[in-house]
């Protein structure tokens, strides 16, 4: 990289139209970020010290839980860091990263809830094959592939983002580095890399999107054609709630890179939804709702309790 960059670090300028909000704003964020940390990394360990969630769909929420720890770590550690009055520089090696990996984790996560549309489609559509279909092995499949899938995507993104000649200005209008934010400081043509930062990352969230639609659609139909009434709220609830976080993800994604002139603020707003609230709402979601998690949750608390005592 450092044969196409003269220079050596960014400055993060922050959230636009913010001056003088800088306390109020860390007390909220680290606040958000503690609850997102401690509350996934409760669920992952319920999820594992319980042999009844030893199942396809619980394994998924694990992992979910993982990423939800990992996605906003990318972001929010060099935000509070700043918002507390240090310094706002960031390497150039230390942009990249920050891309690549915001990209490899968001792309991962995405993939992961098409993933666990399909496992609820086979769960509800046919319940009687279930663990046939979703055996060890096609779950840990099905999770490389997403893996893979956004590891490609991050290096894509990464190296045509940098592969651009950086030499003048190194002011980030955002709080973190970003393609929008990033390619217009280049000193180079940054057209092509634009166009297939909007075209990769539409592409792969309209797909994903789409995926989700076809599984949940045939979910739809068999609810509607469950005969109890208890049966059909409870398969109702459970795709609800997936519905609501896949709709809190995919929806900033597509705001932000489909946009044909980048508006800072905007585009501040919502990555801080889908970076920082999102996380959060996914603990909320997903797991403080199911009767399961929280039964284990449970578990793990009193024996964390009885071992103080």
């Amino acid at each position: 990289m450092g044969n196409h960059s003269l220079l050596n670090e960014f400055i993060l300028l922050g959230i636009p139209q913010t001056e003088g909000l800088e306390t109020v704003l860390l007390v909220i964020f680290s606040s958000i970020y503690l609850f997102t940390l401690l509350g996934n990394l409760l669920i992952f360990t319920a999820i594992i010290s319980s042999s009844t969630l030893h199942t396809p769909m619980y394994f998924f929420l694990g992992l979910l839980s993982v990423f939800d720890m990992l996605f906003p770590s990318v972001t929010c550690p060099k935000m509070l860091f700043y918002l507390s009055g240090l310094s706002r520089a960031i390497s150039y090696k230390g942009c990249a990263a920050q891309l690549f990996f915001y990209h490899l984790l968001g792309s991962t996560e995405g993939c992961l809830y098409s993933v666990m549309a399909y496992d609820r489609y086979v769960a509800i559509c046919h319940p009687l094959r279930y663990m046939l279909i979703m055996k060890p092995a096609v779950c840990v499949s099905l999770v490389t592939v997403a893996l893979l899938g956004g590891c490609v995507h991050a290096t894509t993104l990464t190296s045509f983002t940098f592969q651009l000649t950086y030499c003048g200005p190194n002011q980030v209008d955002h709080f973190f580095c970003d393609i929008p934010a990033v390619l217009p400081l280049a000193c180079t043509d940054s057209s092509l890399a634009q166009r297939v930062g909007s075209i990769n990352v539409g592409l792969l969230a309209l797909t994903l999107l789409f995926s989700v639609c076809v599984s949940y659609t045939h979910i739809g139909i068999a609810i509607l054609r469950i005969r109890s009434a208890e049966g059909r709220q409870k398969a109702f609830s459970t795709c609800s709630a997936h519905l609501t976080a896949i709709l809190c993800a995919y929806g900033p994604v597509i705001i932000i890179y489909l946009q044909r002139t980048p508006n800072p603020l905007l585009g501040a707003v919502v990555q801080i939804l889908n970076n920082i609230v999102s996380p959060m709402l996914n603990l909320l979601i997903y797991s403080l709702r199911n009767k399961e998690v929280k039964r284990s949750l449970k578990k793990v608390l009193q024996n964390v309790f009885i071992v103080q005592e």
